[in-house]
């Protein structure tokens, strides 16, 4: 229910109304569903926040904890209380203790209420410490895996400790994670902090919209405010805690980050940990007086002590903030161009993006992804954004142009993917960045749609395929003639692009990478499986053969045989097929999916018509899944034939499909060689190293075209 609440609230905050009035309502609404604030006065102005009896809070305190809340406090019992209130009602999954020092407050209020609390372990400080000094001692009371360093003037949403728990869990590269920070408002407060040359601090996103994508998105940071902080105490421990230079308070937490990264370990901003926070009630926000004057002294010394390292890995100021925000000076950032954020269970283009990104996330770039549809999916974008990537769809207000005005001329590289999405935005991006552009084109449309007129089934219709198929060369080859990069997926395709424009830098990249399954035996199942994305009319054409053409003749062979035509959209002319022996899924999960291949016998790709390196073809290879393919099907993957069956005539296609679902030695055979296959062509770093190289080619070459290639009457089409 927690996670729930968490998702409603920024769904809420991101429905694509008015941008003003979304703020105004997404905040009113997702707070008082959370009931952390009383209901608006008959005036209509907000009410102070209901403070809980002490008696009213539990703590649910465990023995062995995982995470320990450090919590130090000076006064403001209220604001405490409510701190409190909201740990219990957003308490983590993982065990929790809660350690609050009283910092020898004098009065008049009565810290001895605190007391009253179960479950927390209270300690006073004999003599006042200061807030960083009590919190290293209420630190060496803690038992569990982890502190949790927790401001007494903030309130948890829910999952925000889980959050920071999950997130050091899954990155053993980081050693300090920070929250969200809003307003009591609900407007943003901080999205993660950043340190300029001369140790001054910016807190990031301070008053903006916090359903923005810049703040949604997991990245590295210079430091995060020690509002809400959490790291392992044995970590902790090692660097003997805060560096009591910087007592009472200021710059301890900045400080705590640079030793942590100086360890070789990153600080990282998580969203989705949100915590409300009162700001200045614990120190004010006068920086003349009272403890909050050491902000200026301890930048001082902050500056004097790290004052190497600002200069080499920190900008100067805020002109550069763009790349300042996720760490950027010693990286390099792309932003990607494609329809939206990638749905690798939809279709092939997707998977290919999204191994992009993930080739280039492990390499240490910072990735932009512009959402040309502009519309959100938030399965998907989710899914991107904890990748580490700021998804750029409609909660981004402006145009690409206005996102380029801002943020071109921090850009090292532009990856636009697909034709028709590069025909659309390549006048802005060349106006908007200097950075070298490259086009993915997935495949040659234009190839494809000739083939496809090969099998039509009325002149008419062949005369449309070829027709579209003349406006796709067009506008193909005027890209060409705009980029810097042109990549596609096979080297036969690279080779047509190098013969028709010998100018252009053309090279191919390894497009997929799947894990590789496990050795496996064959199941008893005699099932053909093809998967496919249905709204594809080439896999539409590939289903129809399949069920009509091909299993006639296979059941002559074998008797009756079960097909599964799988994946998503499947058009009218697909669900007619399913029938005795023949099921259409429809859209089908990724761990539906992983079950369908361990329990099919054999894999089948009979494409007639198409272009590309098919996504479904290297699956099935991963998956040691025995396959047979057609020459389109294995088209753009050199050396495939050694392995599998490749056949376009029904009867040799029908041969072998029946020896794959009738003898297991042919088949474990098959599928050893399979596996091996893919690992040496279709691996994770082979798929790295192509990406890698093509940008560095390009990166090398530093030359711009202007121009449009012009049409050529005679091409190379003979592939």
């Amino acid at each position: 229910m927690a996670g729930l609440l968490a998702k409603a609230f920024w769904w809420t905050a991101s429905l694509p109304f008015g941008a003003r009035y979304r703020r105004w309502r997404g905040r009113k609404v997702a707070l008082q569903r959370l009931r952390l604030f009383a209901p608006a006065s008959p005036k209509g102005k907000p009410r102070p926040p209901l403070i809980p009896s002490p008696r009213a809070i539990i703590i649910p305190a465990s023995e062995t904890p995982i995470v320990s809340i450090i919590i130090s406090t000076y006064g403001q019992v209220d604001f405490t209380l409510l701190c409190l209130s909201s740990i219990m009602a957003s308490a983590p999954t993982v065990p929790l203790e809660v350690v609050l020092v009283d910092d020898a407050y004098p009065g008049p209020e009565d810290v001895s209420r605190l007391r009253e609390i179960p479950g927390i372990i209270f300690t006073r400080n004999e003599t006042n410490l200061g807030f960083l000094l009590s919190c290293n001692r209420a630190a060496a009371l803690a038992k569990g895996r982890y502190l949790y360093m927790l401001n007494n003037d903030t309130e948890l949403l829910p999952g925000a400790i889980d959050q920071l728990v999950q997130t050091l869990e899954a990155r053993p590269d980081v050693g300090l994670v920070g929250s969200k920070l809003i307003f009591a408002d609900g407007s943003l407060q901080e999205a993660g902090g950043i340190l300029w040359g001369d140790g001054s601090g910016w807190n990031f996103g301070r008053g903006g919209d916090p359903a923005r994508p810049e703040f949604n998105y997991p990245r590295e940071v210079d430091y995060c405010s020690g509002a809400s902080i959490m790291l392992a105490r044995a970590l902790f421990t090692a660097l003997g805690g805060f560096d009591p230079a910087y007592a009472p308070a200021y710059y301890e937490d900045s400080d705590l980050a640079m030793r942590i990264r100086a360890r070789g370990l990153k600080t990282l901003y998580v969203p989705r940990s949100v915590v409300i926070h009162h700001e200045g009630k614990s120190h004010g926000t006068d920086t003349k007086r009272g403890v909050k004057a050491y902000q200026a002294t301890n930048q001082a010394k902050f500056a004097a002590q790290w004052g190497a390292v600002l200069r080499r890995d920190h900008f100067a100021g805020p002109h550069d903030w763009p790349r300042a925000r996720d760490h950027g000076k010693q990286r390099k950032l792309i932003l990607i161009i494609d329809r939206y954020a990638p749905e690798p269970d939809r279709d092939a283009g997707s998977r290919s993006v999204l191994g992009i990104i993930e080739c280039l996330i492990g390499a240490g770039w910072i990735v932009k992804l512009w959402s040309h549809e502009r519309g959100r999916t938030p399965v998907y974008a989710a899914a991107v954004e904890q990748m580490g990537v700021e998804v750029l769809d409609e909660r981004w207000p402006g145009s690409l142009s206005a996102w380029l005005a801002e943020n071109g001329a921090g850009l090292d590289h532009v990856l636009i993917s697909r034709p028709t999405i590069a025909r659309a935005v390549l006048s802005a991006v060349k106006a908007g960045t200097r950075a070298p552009i490259s086009f993915y084109g997935h495949d040659l449309h234009f190839a494809r749609l000739r083939r496809q007129a090969m099998y039509a089934q009325a002149p008419q219709q062949a005369r449309k395929f070829l027709a579209k198929a003349a406006a796709a060369e067009k506008m193909e080859r005027r890209i060409w003639g705009r980029v810097d990069l042109v990549l596609y997926p096979s080297e036969t395709e690279t080779i047509v692009v190098r013969e028709v424009a010998p100018w252009a830098l053309a090279k191919t990249i390894t497009p997929f990478f799947f894990p590789i399954a496990e050795a496996r035996t064959p199941p008893p199942q005699r099932a053909l499986l093809f998967v496919a994305g249905f709204a594809h009319l080439p896999n539409v054409d590939a289903a129809h053969f399949l069920v009509c053409e091909i299993r006639p003749v296979l059941e002559k062979m074998v008797g009756p045989v079960s097909i599964i035509l799988a994946g998503a959209n499947p058009t009218d002319a697909v669900r007619a097929l399913a029938g005795p022996n023949v099921e259409v899924t429809g859209y089908i999960s990724d761990e539906a999916l992983a079950r369908l291949y361990a329990q099919a016998r054999v894999a089948i790709v009979p494409l007639r018509f198409g272009a590309g390196v098919k996504g479904k073809v290297v699956e099935a290879l991963s998956h040691g899944l025995p396959l047979v393919t057609t020459r389109t099907g294995a088209q753009g993957i050199p050396g495939l034939e050694a392995v599998i069956p490749v056949h376009d005539e029904v009867a040799a296609i029908a041969r072998a499909l029946a020896l794959l679902l009738q003898d297991d030695e042919a088949w474990q055979a098959r599928s050893d060689a399979q596996r091996a296959f893919a690992r040496a062509h279709f691996s994770a770093a082979a798929m790295q190293k192509s990406v890698l190289e093509a940008f560095e080619a390009v990166a090398a070459t530093a030359k711009s075209h202007t121009g449009e290639l012009p049409l050529k009457s005679e091409m190379p089409w003979g592939f």
